[in-house]
């Protein structure tokens, strides 16, 4: 257990969080409840099989203080078969309750685990953009794996503690029926454990906290140049990094070290007063021996008795820290279920019916924090199969439009409505509005799995003639025919075997095979090549056919054909017109233009 907490720090679990808490939280245990209760049978198995366990080991004193007092020391060898056979006897119970108890246990925490990380993932699922862009993703991983891991652990040490405090009761139990006086005696030095342990534990507390706050400076300076190692390699920084990594690596090693010598100090203690407790039994029970009032067998028992005492003790002060790091992950796992999700259906809401595509935006104003609107009172609307382009400079609020759209956020009721063939989107379920659209980003992503999986990513039902379809109307299946292995190719993590121009293909490919009737082309081939560019040019014409489309460009060559466009400017749309109007209008569109032109857009 003291190894767990040495080495608990590279597990990233709590990285640079307070890890020590209370011992019990009532909240906590009470939330776990409901994940131990499928698997109340196990527990229960456990608990006896604990209880069997801890009979059987505190048993064996006893029938040897039988041994030496009813058959070695009256002679009577021949009555020690028995003895034998009753160790043997318990040897076979302590093995088979052990192993009962930990293969119960094992199935009540990988149940426990299970249950939790599925209910985390879910509700993570279903989250909003903004959650996740006020959220650490590192935190949220050390919540899914780090601290269910810590809480995993809890049953089994819940099982444990109980396991050593029967084992207390039983072994005072034992002694005090063996003999009163001589059992009180041998219990003296209760006080100055007690003593010893409240000492200890504040500083070594405080220490091990100092080796998580190390490795967790370790673990993010090691990410970041792993991360960040192009960056490194290009601009010749290795050597200046691995001094800085050497400092904080050596920071970590201190620690380590004196946390060591804290943990080093605790057993030492114990077992000191381990053997002055049994040389006062055997000071004193000798005597009494020699007096007639006790038994040799008994003060071997006694002896026996005392050396086992001690052992759950420790082991109790080692899991109370341990309760304390699983309590204390087990409240934060719990505050983040409790997390309502920003975006949730209307009670009642209907699906959204087949629609045709006409696109609305009536007075929207929007503000991701309150007093700073990045949308201000805007209002436009695209009819079916009108293609729409969104211009503007950066901050001007396009990207937040087409969140709107896609239900990613939500107008706040009274500041305007987003509306779809007429009906307001906020009263009808997201999915059955945006599996009727799609959209493209910036920075394409893939997912690992093959080609063919990220193309049907959302829509597996679709057939493999519609996927190669999709692909040939945006110009990827001549490339994807080329890969080693056609559309069942393994992507690589992030789609790395893979240009970007031709990441951003398969993301074309993925959002047009559900046939949507909108679509949203967010800076969709800002990150690409020109030659890619062209040949995303060349199929939007088919692309965008028959559908409403919603383009966002820095590149103003790409929404030259747009039916419409709109200008924004610090959330306000500024302008509109076609593009031969707006040049001719001589504002922001036409600097934005000639500003492209310099930049070779």
């Amino acid at each position: 257990m003291m190894a767990g907490w040495m080495m608990g720090g590279s597990t990233g679990a709590q990285e640079g969080e307070e890890v020590f808490g209370s011992a019990y939280d009532q909240r906590v245990v009470s939330r776990m409840l409901a994940y131990v209760r499928p698997f109340r049978r196990e527990l229960a198995v456990a608990v006896t099989a604990m209880l069997v366990f801890t009979a059987s080991l505190t048993a064996v004193p006893w029938v040897i203080k039988i041994a030496i007092d009813d058959h070695i020391a009256r002679g009577d060898l021949g009555g020690l078969w028995w003895v034998v056979a009753v160790f043997i006897g318990l040897a076979a119970v302590n093995w088979a309750a052990n192993h009962v108890q930990q293969t119960a246990m094992e199935r009540v925490g990988q149940g426990l685990l299970y249950g939790i990380r599925r209910d985390m993932f879910a509700h993570l699922q279903r989250q909003s953009v903004a959650f996740f862009g006020r959220t650490e993703v590192g935190r949220l991983i050390s919540r899914v794996i780090g601290d269910v891991g810590q809480v995993q652990e809890l049953t089994a040490i819940v099982v444990v503690t109980l396991g050593d405090l029967v084992g207390l009761v039983f072994i005072v139990g034992a002694v005090l029926a063996l003999d009163l006086r001589l059992g009180l005696i041998s219990m003296a030095m209760l006080p100055a454990l007690v003593v010893v342990v409240t000492v200890w534990q504040p500083y070594a507390r405080r220490e091990f906290l100092k080796v998580r706050h190390a490795i967790s400076v370790v673990n993010a300076d090691l990410n970041e140049n792993i991360a960040g190692v192009r960056v490194v390699q290009a601009m010749n920084r290795q050597g200046v990094n691995f001094d800085r990594f050497e400092r904080k690596n050596r920071h970590h090693l201190a620690s380590n070290m004196v946390a060591s010598r804290w943990s080093a100090g605790l057993l030492p203690s114990v077992d000191v007063l381990t053997g002055v407790a049994m040389a006062l039994v055997v000071f004193f029970g000798s005597r009494m021996v020699s007096g007639g009032a006790i038994e040799i067998g008994a003060l071997v028992a006694f002896v026996l008795y005392i050396q086992r005492f001690f052992d759950p003790i420790r082991s109790l002060t080692m899991q109370y820290t341990q309760l304390q790091r699983s309590m204390t992950s087990g409240a934060r796992i719990f505050d983040l279920l409790d997390a309502r999700p920003d975006m949730t259906d209307a009670p009642g809401a209907p699906d959204l019916p087949p629609i045709k595509g006409r696109v609305e935006f009536r007075d929207v104003s929007f503000s991701y924090a309150p007093g700073t609107d990045v949308l201000d009172r805007v209002s436009f609307r695209a009819e079916p199969g009108e293609t729409v382009a969104v211009v503007g400079p950066s901050g001007a609020g396009k990207t937040t439009l087409v969140s709107l759209l896609a239900r990613l956020a939500d107008v706040e009721e009274g500041r305007g409505a987003v509306m779809v063939d007429g009906r307001d989107i906020r009263g009808v379920k997201r999915s059955s509005l945006v599996s009727q659209m799609s959209m493209v980003p910036q920075e394409p992503f893939l997912f690992s799995g093959t080609v063919r999986e990220n193309i049907k990513f959302s829509h597996t039902e679709v057939s493999d003639e519609r996927m190669v379809e999709a692909a040939r109307a945006v110009g990827a299946h001549e490339f994807v025919a080329e890969l080693p292995e056609g559309y069942d190719t393994q992507i690589a993590e992030l789609g790395m075997n893979l240009s970007l121009g031709q990441r951003q293909l398969i993301s074309f490919a993925r959002a047009l095979v559900a046939d949507p009737r909108i679509l949203i082309l967010d800076e969709a081939t800002a990150s690409v090549d020109s030659e890619t560019e062209a040949r995303i040019q060349a199929a939007l014409g088919a692309v965008l056919h028959g559908r409403t489309a919603i383009v966002i460009a820095h590149r103003l060559s790409t929404v030259r054909r747009a039916g419409r466009i709109l200008v924004m400017d610090e959330g306000r749309v500024v302008e509109e017109g076609d593009h031969n109007a707006l040049i001719a209008a001589d504002g922001l569109y036409a600097r934005l233009h000639r500003l492209n032109r310099l930049g070779g857009l």
